[in-house]
């Protein structure tokens, strides 16, 4: 059972975010799917992705016949690379089930839309009910912080 990672993005966007996280779970030789609601935020995602001026970041989308080669995916469905890890994005969802499967979720939301926010507190609320282990980072004072914490347990 890995952990549940939420980022309260004041500062950053999404692509920034992911362009970061991402390397580092490849680094680790983890797989990742990126999971987003629809499908052209997705598409816009993946552009920014492949035009990042820092790195190189492979990736596809859902869809195709090399899906399963993917070190990172981006879709709106089901893990389809064999991931280890999950991204999510604009307010995708995961249940505490798949989640517990995973080597680490990580759950990125905009802190300026409400209906981003009070997404974050009910999946925290869902994950960390059925035992999961979460912590909660905010950048809102300008730098990455670690607000909360909490550990796996048994659910209940």
């Amino acid at each position: 059972m890995g952990i549940a990672v939420f980022y309260h993005l004041t500062q950053s966007t999404v692509a920034q975010t992911a362009a970061v996280i991402l390397p580092r779970a490849l680094a680790a030789d983890w797989r990742v799917m990126l999971r987003g609601r629809e499908a052209a935020a997705l598409e816009a995602l993946d552009l920014a992705l492949w035009q990042a001026e820092d790195s190189f970041l492979p990736h596809g989308m859902a869809g195709g016949a090399q899906d399963r080669d993917q070190p990172v995916l981006l879709g709106t469905g089901a893990i389809g690379n064999g991931a280890r890890a999950l991204m999510l994005v604009d307010g995708a969802e995961t249940s505490p089930k798949e989640a517990s499967g995973l080597e680490r979720v990580w759950v990125l939301f905009d802190g300026s839309d409400e209906v981003a926010l009070q997404g974050a507190r009910g999946l925290w609320t869902k994950l960390t009910s059925a035992g999961l282990a979460a912590q909660y980072w905010s950048e809102e004072s300008g730098r990455w912080e670690k607000k909360t914490e909490r550990a796996a347990r048994e659910a209940g």
